[in-house]
């Protein structure tokens, strides 16, 4: 192995050998399903914030925006801007009401609140889907990484990073997850932090060269072109993302884990600024990408930017301990967002699909068994379809949730007349369209014009249709308004220290 190659390896391994360990060391406190499912709702607010942040800053945030800053310019800082906007909005309209329903996940919240096992069918299609969509680009990210880093072969890292999650989730659930991702937050932050700091210096003293500008967008100029179809794709890309963080299963499943919905407001405050700390040094890395990596963006690999960066510019030791650094902040990315997701998913598995399952012993086989079915798939087709970018792959799976689960929360939280029917409705609606552009755009259908920007980005038609057919819908069908709506929404909005 070359000398080049160690630090990569170090850090790979340090990385999972902290995962392990941390995990282990939670598995002391997991003992029950609920320890499984929600860590017994017991996760403070800062402990929480970490985890989300975690769990949340996936391959896309740690690879993806620097990459597209690096090529599109700023207009690409809607995807940071966005991804932390999304949290203000789960804020105001979700996060406290959300945890008094005292569901376990998604499908839970929409049976409680329509009454319907229809619907809670066709929510748990959709936080499986939703969740191997979100998974396909982690893994693709590890091999990425582990090419980059060791020289080798993509689909090892895929691999990897699944047999390090799997060994993490089926040993202690959601309480030992929530210690590892909190730990994986504040490493892939100073992962980013530390390299940035140097290589500013390095910059620095350097003669603060200038770079030569975007390969693909105007580095000054936060606004897409192309006309109405690039004004388009921005006010899409926004929505999608704003709106898309309240219907990620792996996030929405987080919020199950406070004690009370004020602790829920406040661990979403803490994540703002955890989310906003770190979404400051990608953008240095793309500044840093125009002087010193435009042979990436030639040569099409601009999501190793951040990886390549540090020994593009610093010699010797320093590059490579630097590299260590940063391979080790993208691997954390890849761990703790995949487990996040395998939480969530295998959740919903074990509850509708082995829900025969009801005693505690076997309700945990169940979960480990989700578990396996949870991370297979999407491995396996992460290592079927290559190429895709890790950011836009990511996109797809916000625009998605978006377009199904933002409408079901916001009026099922807010909107007492919602039923079963224009649940399902607009479910299909938004699912289909959103889920539809997702499947031809990662397919390779990428026509030009209006047809490829509706497709790459749907938010900003397919969330519209849903909204208007669920309430439709529901308006043609008042009379299956469920009648315990009222009551429901009652609990939902009444703080808990006037319930004692």
């Amino acid at each position: 192995m070359e000398r080049a190659d160690v630090p990569g390896l170090v850090a790979v391994v340090l990385v999972t050998l902290a995962t392990l360990a941390i995990g282990t060391w939670g598995l002391r406190f997991s003992r029950t399903t609920s320890d499984f499912f929600v860590a017994s709702r017991t996760v403070r607010p800062g402990l929480n914030a970490s985890a989300i942040g975690g769990e949340y800053l996936s391959a896309a945030s740690f690879l993806g925006i620097a990459g597209l800053l690096l090529v599109g310019g700023a207009d690409m800082l809607w995807y940071p801007v966005g991804w932390t906007a999304g949290y203000l909005v789960l804020l105001v309209l979700v996060a406290a009401p959300l945890r008094r329903s005292g569901a376990y996940t998604l499908p839970d919240f929409a049976e409680a609140r329509l009454g319907s096992r229809t619907v809670r069918a066709a929510c748990s299609l959709l936080v499986v889907g939703i969740g191997w969509l979100y998974m396909i680009p982690q893994f693709e990210g590890a091999g990425i990484t582990l090419r980059s880093a060791i020289g080798a072969p993509e689909w090892a890292g895929s691999l990897v990073v699944a047999g390090i999650v799997l060994a993490n989730v089926t040993s202690g659930g959601m309480r030992s997850v929530t210690f590892v991702q909190a730990f994986q937050y504040w490493l892939k932050l100073t992962a980013l932090l530390v390299p940035a700091a140097v290589l500013v210096a390095v910059w620095w003293g350097d003669g603060r060269p200038a770079g030569v500008g975007g390969g693909g967008g105007d580095w000054s100029n936060p606004v897409a072109g192309d006309g109405g179809v690039g004004l388009y794709t921005t006010y899409s890309l926004i929505a999608g993302l704003f709106l898309g963080t309240m219907g990620l299963p792996h996030v929405v499943v987080r919020f199950y884990t406070n004690p009370d919905g004020r602790a829920a407001r406040r661990t979403t405050v803490a994540v703002l600024a955890l989310l906003g700390l770190f979404y400051l040094l990608p953008p240095v890395y793309a500044g840093l990408g125009h002087v010193y990596g435009e042979g990436l963006v030639a040569e099409g690999r601009s999501d190793v930017l951040v990886l390549e960066l540090p020994r593009a510019m610093l010699d010797g030791v320093g590059g490579d301990v630097l590299t260590g650094l940063v391979t080790a902040g993208a691997f954390a990315a890849f761990l703790s967002t995949s487990s996040g997701l395998a939480i969530a998913v295998s959740g919903v598995l074990t509850q509708d699909v082995t829900s025969g399952m009801v005693n505690e012993q076997r309700g945990v086989a169940a979960f480990r068994l989700a578990a396996m079915v949870a991370v297979v798939v999407p491995v396996l087709a992460a290592l079927l379809v290559r190429n895709v970018g890790v950011a836009q792959s990511v996109g797809l799976a916000f625009a998605v949730a978006a377009s199904t689960f933002c409408p079901l929360l916001v009026l099922g939280i807010w909107w007492r007349r919602l039923t079963d029917a224009g649940a399902l409705a607009g479910l299909a609606a938004g699912g289909l369209g959103a889920g539809g552009a997702a499947i031809a755009t990662l397919a390779g259908y990428a026509p030009g014009g209006w047809t490829g920007a509706l497709l790459a980005q749907p938010a900003a038609w397919s969330v519209p249709v849903a909204v208007l057919v669920m309430v439709s819908v529901s308006l043609a069908t008042a009379d299956r308004e469920p009648a315990h709506a009222r009551r429901f929404l009652v609990r939902l909005h009444t703080p808990e220290s006037l319930g004692r």
